[in-house]
């Protein structure tokens, strides 16, 4: 299944993809069920719908077109997002750093978060933004001191994540809260797919591609640690929550290891393709200083 959520801030709503180019609108089909993938999680209902939406028990006025919708992050409002630096092999060595022995993890703020075609906005201080395309994992259920071999239970699915990083801020600070944190910094979606869809989350195509140039491409496989174990680690630290995010980390390609460095320009157009989810697409604005 592969599920999403559209709307304006303040009038979300949970749908479902059920065509190319159609998405079931959830809270006006089923009256009864929670307005929010987050509550749906919650309350483990992701079951009964992808039953209803298998059994075609629904009415055409409640299929939109995918066109005229405005698609926000798949998971709107996740209590968090925890991400992971230097988790491929290849973004290590261009920065002549070591692969960590265990997730090294960071937050992102979830006020970041923005869905598919919304415009990522530059602070006026921040003169080096970068771009990282990322898998990232959609939390399904309460998660604490799981197993590695039980710890994709937990996950609802995958989704297309972009780990936008002003560099300034998150080398100037020698921290990376805000720097990752900026408003629009967290471009996720368009949809989430779900495990029973997508096979094998350690093993997929992942491509960052900005302006028709390719700038990183890899597959999940060259992650140090997998989507298992790293559910794992961070469930032994803190309690992941239904729609809480986790962004798998970045494959070499990044603007500020390149030589020379480059750095998103005003009108640019970021699209993070992700196998098995499609194209998270968006375009960059960098307002005067």
């Amino acid at each position: 299944m592969q599920w999403l959520t559209f709307g304006l801030p303040g009038g979300e709503r949970p749908g479902v993809l059920i065509e190319p180019g159609e998405v079931l609108d959830l809270a006006a089909a089923y009256p009864h069920l929670p307005r929010s993938w987050r509550t749906l999680l919650h309350e483990g209902a992701l079951a009964e719908v992808a039953r209803l939406v298998a059994a075609g028990s629904y009415e055409s006025r409640h299929v939109l077109a995918l066109d005229g919708l405005t698609l926000a992050p798949p998971v709107h409002d996740p209590s968090k997002v925890v991400a992971l630096g230097r988790n491929y092999a290849s973004h290590a060595a261009e920065q002549d750093r070591p692969t960590p022995k265990d997730p090294l993890l960071f937050a992102k703020a979830p006020s970041c978060l923005v869905g598919h075609g919304a415009t990522v906005v530059v602070p006026p201080h921040e003169s080096r933004p970068d771009f990282e395309a990322e898998l990232a994992l959609v939390i399904g259920s309460p998660t604490r001191n799981v197993e590695t071999r039980d710890a994709l239970k937990h996950v609802a699915g995958v989704t297309a994540f972009n780990d936008v990083s002003g560099r300034d801020a998150q080398f100037g600070d020698r921290l990376w809260f805000r720097g990752k944190g900026f408003d629009t910094f967290g471009p996720a979606g368009p949809w989430v797919v779900s495990l029973d869809e997508i096979g094998n989350p350690d093993d997929l195509d992942l491509k960052m591609v900005v302006n028709d140039t390719t700038m990183q491409h890899s597959r999940t496989s060259e992650m140090t640690i997998g989507c298992a174990e790293i559910v794992a680690f961070i469930s032994r630290q803190m309690t992941l929550l239904p729609g809480d995010l986790i962004a798998t980390g970045t494959p070499a390609g990044v603007g500020v290891f390149r030589d020379p460095p480059i750095f998103l320009q005003d009108g640019d157009r970021m699209e993070v393709h992700l196998e098995g989810v499609g194209v998270l697409a968006n375009p960059v604005s960098r307002p005067p200083a």
